[in-house]
């Protein structure tokens, strides 16, 4: 009995053990980007929808992701950034429709570290001028980018985190 036991103990550790190698060594993709661009026609409304052109955006976007067949989608909860990844969820089929996760925009120090513990490998963001440099540069425990400029909208972060090592690029859609 105590070597049956001894056994199962073993083995549980083995497997613990292993779980924590995989979780290191996985290659985890994290995709961030700024909402699209945004109706400016009411001033006064903090939470604006997307103009024509940001939903014009919202569409080209799936082209450009899609190919990194993401498995989670963080958005703040606006609409504008919840707007703009809707088209790209709903084209994601996994046997069902890929559904948006909302994050606090005020709290990205706990969001990075849930982003870098999660399960998923391939995980789409979408944040704001200041929130997605910010949100960059704690998952590559870097300063190296800045708040964009209001009419920014065409920059997509590309993480890539394996090993504990980021590497990271800007490109432009």
């Amino acid at each position: 009995m105590k070597i049956l036991l001894s056994f199962l103990l073993a083995f549980f550790l083995l497997a613990a053990a292993n779980q924590e190698v995989f979780a290191q060594n996985k290659k985890l993709t994290i995709i961030l980007l700024r909402h699209a661009e945004k109706d400016l026609s009411d001033a006064e409304n903090p939470d604006p929808v997307l103009s024509p052109e940001g939903e014009a955006r919202a569409r080209r976007l799936v082209q450009t992701i899609r190919k990194y067949k993401p498995d989670a989608i963080y958005t703040s909860n606006y609409k504008r950034t919840r707007s703009t990844v809707t088209p790209l969820a709903e084209k994601i089929r996994y046997p069902y429709k890929l559904q948006m996760q909302i994050y606090d925009h005020r709290k990205l120090d706990d969001f990075a570290a849930r982003l870098l513990a999660s399960n998923k490998r391939r995980i789409v963001v979408v944040g704001h001028n200041t929130t997605t440099p910010a949100l960059a540069n704690l998952l590559t425990k870097q300063n190296k980018y800045k708040a964009l400029d209001e009419s920014e909208y065409d920059k997509i972060w590309i993480i890539e985190i394996k090993k504990g090592k980021a590497k990271d690029k800007i490109t432009v859609y």
